[in-house]
């Protein structure tokens, strides 16, 4: 699926992305050339067609050599996803193209939205309405994929008057919108991740995604979910083929396990796809979140007997760079909002009420 440049232009700054050596305007910039933002996006509006299926995997196939690169094109990916579901035609039409071509930065604020629509917290944005629009006042603490040279990033806001919560996109030049420094993580520090002030932000109607928040984010959640669990399919690849090549055909328990495993991820693979493609999720998403956790199990443990196939080789500086990186990988995947304790915890209170 990745085109043999972008292969190795991945190879050759995996681990530059990943420490932020790596100019994350970059990042952005060899994700659009490489047209993959475009997979399950319908023809006529730019894309090359497909279902959001196409999407997880073009994410996967970034995350197999980088997962900050398939984050940055996870954030990018979900904010067209928005957009395609938003009844705001005119936005659409405004901002689907340069999204696609990676000149606007997309930036899915909908994190804190998504733990809202769980009863796990309440909204951080509140909008005053005016006579145009809104005025904006809240921080949003974790964003990626805020590019510094501009981005639009969506979030969900409480009215301050009532009524229901609403979903905007926001332009990186709205006056009173501050974006802090990038954020100092453990690894995937290329990616544009920042937190977002809102200091009485003015924004205008035509920037509505959606006017009822409850209708629009079990609608988008889907795809935000399954978009997010090609950061773990790719990271299990990737290690399971790590395993493949370190056992080089030996036959052992080890390789009775990366079968067993393999076979498991792409089984799971498997009814995320289907349970998309018949639209089972929007009924269910308890489904989903079982597929999501299952997902990120399968990384941590592909992570792990990539370990052991591998011995103290891994533990050196010389030969495991690259399984390190994958190491610090695994311990992102389960804390990616909705975290898997959010998730299992909301799973517990779906099946306590029942």
């Amino acid at each position: 699926m990745l085109d043999s440049a972008f292969r190795q232009w991945l190879d050759a700054n995996a681990e530059a992305i990943d420490q932020g050596q790596c100019d994350p305007h970059q990042v952005l910039a060899h994700i659009a050339e490489s047209q993959l933002l475009r997979a399950g996006v319908a023809a006529e509006l730019g894309g090359s067609g497909g279902e959001v299926s196409d999407g997880v995997e073009a994410i996967a196939a970034i995350a197999n050599r980088s997962l900050a690169a398939a984050f940055v094109c996870w954030g990018q990916r979900a904010f067209i996803e928005y957009l395609l579901q938003s009844p705001n035609q005119a936005l659409r039409e405004r901002l689907l193209p340069s999204l696609l071509k990676g000149e606007l930065a997309g930036a899915t604020g909908l994190s804190n939205a998504m733990k809202f629509l769980s009863g796990i917290e309440a909204l951080q944005v509140r909008g005053r309405p005016q006579a145009e629009g809104w005025a904006l006042e809240g921080r949003l603490h974790w964003v990626t994929n805020l590019r510094k040279c501009g981005f639009v990033v969506a979030a969900a806001i409480e009215c301050d008057a009532g009524g229901a919560p609403f979903v905007l996109a926001i332009p990186s030049d709205a006056k009173g919108l501050e974006r802090s420094d990038d954020l100092q993580l453990m690894g995937l520090q290329s990616s544009n991740t920042a937190a977002l002030a809102f200091h009485q932000v003015e924004l205008a109607r035509d920037w509505l995604l959606h006017e009822n928040a409850r209708e629009f984010l079990p609608r988008v959640r889907p795809a935000f979910l399954a978009l997010q669990c090609g950061m773990a399919i790719g990271l299990a690849r990737r290690s399971l083929s790590e395993v493949q090549e370190h056992l080089n055909g030996r036959g052992s328990f080890l390789e009775e396990a990366r079968q067993v495993l393999h076979e498991r991820l792409e089984n799971t693979v498997g009814e995320l796809k289907q349970g998309l493609h018949e639209g089972r999720f929007l009924a269910q998403p308890a489904a989903l979140f079982k597929l999501r956790i299952t997902l990120a199990e399968c990384a941590a443990d592909a992570v792990q007997l990539e370990l052991q196939a591998s011995g103290g080789k891994a533990y050196l500086n010389a030969y495991g760079e690259g399984f390190a990186r994958r190491w610090r990988e695994s311990a992102f995947v389960p804390i990616v909002t909705p975290s898997l304790v959010q998730l299992r915890a909301e799973l517990h209170r779906q099946a306590a009420s029942a």
